[in-house]
């Protein structure tokens, strides 16, 4: 049931609201002057504050702020006998939801009331969504506890709160947006977007139009104004994803616009001011890239006022148990599985690979094993052929000492023996020994057909 506070020194006034507001079905409180206002508030935290501004301890106007201290989501309307436009503007300023006069506006005070709330319930939505949101892009959602991963994960940390550009660099698929994200809503510009973009994704004239914007009619096919993404991400972060692939005429704008805040639409003769945080990232050396002539160096300085470096998962092998767990319980709600058991040969077999493709690769393994298995049990042969052989063969050379030369020559025996599909004059001469030792090898080491 929502709440709702009706403040007024007039007692006939205040029973009067108290039996419509209640006949409307809120629950009320009420006050008879601005220190018993306060204390109720304090107490019943109301949704919504009905407040007369002549009071016999203060005025209406300026207990709207002390109102909004003690309770800052509750909407407060201020009702006054003699209602005058800079009473109605400071209230406002104050954060008043509305300012209306007593007896010409009666009708209004239900409807008005009902709107107030409903923002009560729609800022508290919000509310909500921002906190889960940054929840699922904070750094509590990157999974690992590697030495590599948390000293990024640290510095991370510590930029997030500052407003200077950052670069991130490492393999493809090591987590860069991920990082990109939980720097942006760790910061002071979490209320407002984060927009991303692959620099990769799109043609030096493409990308241009995207970033930036374009005016109606500059070009062919410009019907209308065209908002860049800079302007969509003002006030908050863009994420500039393969920096490196950035036509080299385009960088030139970039760097003026984290010089200046500014730059200029296509078509536009009057340059467009935004604050903006830049965070990039790239696979590429950049060093490199100065060096051949394809990237500028004063922009490369620009961006990399704080470098983060993320580790490939090979480096953190310690935390492909985990990731591997995280994907697994995801993908499970997903795919409406429950207490999917994950056997220690498939755990193994994930621990035994070079994943190139880093943690992006991990994640796709693990999904398409989950679709294959059975929804209970995910095991080696739920994995891809590749990677069962693949461990197949590092578990069978785990078992071999390196001093025992017989075992290892009964293994090489057995692969040339399945190349040649059986057959022992050539696998004998693929071995260059003679047909009779051969047959004497397999007896000696039991080396069945």
């Amino acid at each position: 049931m929502n709440k709702v506070l009706i403040v007024d020194d007039e007692n006939q006034i205040r029973v009067l609201l108290v039996r419509m507001m209640e006949l409307e079905g809120y629950e009320v409180f009420q006050a008879s002057d601005c220190k018993t206002a306060l204390k109720q508030a304090e107490l019943h935290v109301p949704d919504v504050a009905l407040c007369d501004v002549f009071m016999p301890d203060g005025n209406g106007v300026e207990l709207v702020s002390s109102l909004k201290k003690v309770a800052p989501r509750m909407e407060i309307i201020l009702l006054t006998a003699h209602g005058n436009i800079a009473d109605g503007v400071q209230a406002i300023k104050n954060g008043a939801f509305d300012y209306i006069t007593k007896g010409d506006d009666n009708n209004k005070i239900i409807p008005l009331v009902s709107r107030a709330v409903e923002k009560v319930r729609m800022n508290a939505r919000l509310e909500k969504l921002e906190k889960k949101v940054g929840q699922l892009y904070s750094f509590d959602s990157i999974t690992g506890d590697s030495k590599p991963i948390k000293e990024a994960i640290l510095l991370a940390q510590k930029v997030a709160v500052t407003n200077v550009p950052v670069l991130l660099t490492g393999e493809t698929g090591t987590g860069k947006e991920v990082f990109a994200q939980a720097i942006h809503y760790a910061g002071k510009r979490c209320k407002n977007n984060f927009v991303a973009v692959n620099c990769s994704s799109f043609s030096k004239e493409l990308l241009e139009s995207e970033m930036f914007g374009y005016k109606a009619g500059s070009f062919t096919g410009a019907l209308k104004d065209k908002k860049g993404l800079f302007e969509e991400a003002n006030n908050g972060s863009i994420f500039l994803d393969e920096i490196g692939e950035m036509a080299f005429e385009l960088q030139a704008k970039l760097l003026r616009i984290l010089e200046t805040g500014e730059y200029i639409k296509i078509g536009e003769t009057k340059p467009t001011l935004v604050n903006v945080r830049i965070i990039a990232a790239t696979n590429r050396n950049l060093a490199e890239e100065i060096i051949s002539g394809r990237f500028r160096e004063d922009l490369f300085y620009r961006l990399s006022v704080f470098q983060i470096h993320l580790p490939p998962l090979r480096e953190r092998l310690g935390d492909i148990r985990k990731l591997a767990e995280a994907f697994v319980s995801s993908f499970s709600q997903e795919m409406g599985y429950s207490d999917c058991e994950i056997t220690p040969d498939f755990f193994r077999a994930l621990e035994q690979q070079p994943w190139k493709g880093n943690i992006r690769e991990l994640r796709n393994v693990i999904e398409r094993s989950l679709i294959v298995c059975n929804g209970k049990q995910l095991t080696l042969e739920d994995l891809p052929l590749e990677i069962q052989h693949s461990s197949n063969e590092r578990l069978d050379e785990a078992t071999i000492s390196n001093f025992e030369l017989s075992a290892m020559e009964k293994r090489h025996i057995v692969r040339v023996l399945e190349y040649t599909h059986g057959n022992k004059t050539e696998t004998a001469r693929l071995l260059k020994i003679g047909l009779t030792t051969l047959y004497r090898k397999i007896e000696e080491y039991k080396i069945s057909d």
